[in-house]
């Protein structure tokens, strides 16, 4: 049986939740942390501390700078050695805030208890305030600022609160554990941002290779206005238009968001970082993330200090295998591989991936056969092959009627290839380009 089958808008690719079931494992801090100031779709945040100063966890150390934009807060104590450029996953040189760590010393604002607590009594404008000041943005990957969604625009309506534990990508397995070790604090987040929202009405889906989180969520949600829904096991089941499609069967219109049919979605470690914000006082300075791969010694579910190095990572997971060839930031779909692992986990951080010398390997690149099979699985009804096809004759100028902009990034075009195109190589360049235009002729 092959390892690849297909369907329409999606496609099933092996699983390999070689860390499902595992514990997370809280991490100390790193002996240095590199905090950048853009982690966050929108303007970077603007600095607010300089070499020399001591700072404590939960310190705000990065104001937003705009109404897309997010604040940045220390997520260890100790002494700023630098506000320079520092390597992050892009593989660029970015502004960040370089700490040298000094023991573990907290604001004294902030709950560090256990115990939980729950209906909060705080209006919705309270509770959009205290998300945007604890700088919370999506955990999925999308980094969007999450007060922002909050604030409905003028015109829109919305009815239903969609929370997102479906984890379809590959290897990953971060927000699994937090379903089945958070779930009672999971709860409460999703409610505040019910009611930061303003909407009576919650769905939580999850995929159906996840039956132990289902049934504990399911548990946990009885008696309150929160749905749980089972779905199908099918990737990219978690991409936000498809999550509306499969829980509402609504159709998010080309170019459009969520919320123009009614929704709008967060990830469910963005429901428990509202959680630990609103009840708790606590920025978002740290995150789980799964360290994986099938030559790692210790797969595992870290939760690790925002700004610790992908190295010390490795480290607590058993070391760098002699045989790894890639270290992928994210899941082999639509992570992106790593030229440095002394790159600083980011709030986007879901998950570090070590694919070994026979999983890295590129096939030979052959020519297209026309077999429509790109065309087939992409979830957003592209056109892969002639969206590659334009970007690597440098026409960018076409790629833009041909909806481009719509490709969510998923890697169904590239998996499914009989060819070993690089279809997303080539669209993801293109997508690229075509904002540079698109930004170009709006600022005329």
């Amino acid at each position: 049986m092959s390892l690849k089958t297909f369907s329409r808008g999606g496609v099933h690719p092996p699983e390999h939740k070689l860390s499902a079931g595992n514990k997370i494992i809280e991490l100390p801090p790193p002996e240095v942390a590199v905090i950048p100031v853009a982690q966050h779709l929108g303007a970077p945040s603007k600095v607010l501390v300089n070499r020399g100063d001591q700072v404590k966890v939960g310190q705000l150390i990065a104001e937003s700078a705009g109404f897309v934009s997010s604040n940045i807060h220390s997520s260890v104590s100790g002494k700023v050695l630098k506000v320079d450029q520092f390597m992050d996953s892009s593989g660029y040189r970015r502004l960040a805030i370089q700490i040298q760590v000094e023991g573990d010393q907290w604001l004294d604002t902030i709950d560090r208890s256990d115990d939980l607590v729950r209906n909060s009594v705080l209006p919705a404008e309270d509770i959009r305030k205290k998300i945007l000041e604890a700088g919370i943005v999506g955990l999925g990957g999308a980094t969007f600022p999450s007060h922002v969604k909050l604030m409905v625009p003028q015109g829109k309506t919305s009815e239903y609160l969609l929370i997102n534990g479906v984890e379809c990508e590959p290897y990953l397995t971060a927000d699994h554990s937090l379903m089945m070790e958070r779930s009672e604090e999971l709860l409460s987040g999703i409610q505040l941002l019910m009611k930061g929202l303003g909407v009576e009405r919650a769905i939580i889906g999850i995929e159906n290779n996840k039956p132990d989180a289902i049934q504990k969520m399911q548990q946990v949600v009885q008696g309150s206005s929160v749905a749980v829904q089972g779905l199908k096991v099918k990737y990219p089941q978690g991409g936000e238009k498809q999550l509306v499609k499969a829980l509402l069967k609504r159709e998010v219109p080309s170019g459009g968001l969520p919320i123009d049919v009614g929704v709008v979605v967060f990830n469910v470690g963005t429901a428990l970082a509202t959680y630990e914000a609103v009840m708790k006082n606590r920025p978002l300075i740290d995150r789980v993330v799964t360290v994986t791969g099938k030559s790692l010694e210790k797969p595992s579910n870290f939760q690790v200090r925002i700004g610790t190095p992908v190295s010390y990572l490795i480290e607590q997971a058993g070391g760098l295998p002699e045989n790894t060839a890639k270290v992928i930031n994210g899941g082999p779909m639509m992570g992106r591989a790593l030229s440095t692992i002394d790159v600083p986990v980011v709030k986007g951080s879901s998950g570090i991936l070590l694919m070994n010398e026979d999983e890295a390997r590129r096939k030979e690149v052959k020519p297209c056969i026309r077999c429509a099979k790109c065309v087939t699985v992409c979830p957003m009804g592209l056109e892969p092959y002639l969206l590659m096809t334009l970007s690597e004759k440098s026409l960018y100028e076409g790629m833009e009627p041909e909806k481009v902009m719509d490709c969510i990034e998923c890697g169904s075009c590239s998996y499914t290839c009989p060819s070993s195109r690089p279809l997303l190589d080539y669209i993801r360049l293109g997508k690229g380009e075509v904002g540079k235009i698109m930004r170009a002729s709006s600022a005329v």
